[in-house]
């Protein structure tokens, strides 16, 4: 599983967690759901980066398509 499945299944967990009212579990799986979010956002960003400046590899117009 990549890290937005696991950001989404956490979030959800913190959902779950927190209208059953136990707001330790709630809370922990919310900062791990974001941690997991913003692990994937970067690594998403290093790839973007790496695909426009790798052009060589890969013609301008599946590279612009991409975008």
């Amino acid at each position: 599983m990549d890290f937005l499945t696991w950001a989404i299944i956490f979030a959800v967990i913190a959902v779950v967690a927190g209208v059953f009212g136990f707001t330790g579990i709630a809370s922990g799986a919310a900062s791990i759901a974001r941690i997991l979010f913003f692990v994937f956002v970067v690594i998403a960003v290093i790839f973007l980066v790496m695909l426009l400046l790798g052009g060589a590899a890969i013609s301008a117009p599946l590279a612009v398509a991409l975008l």
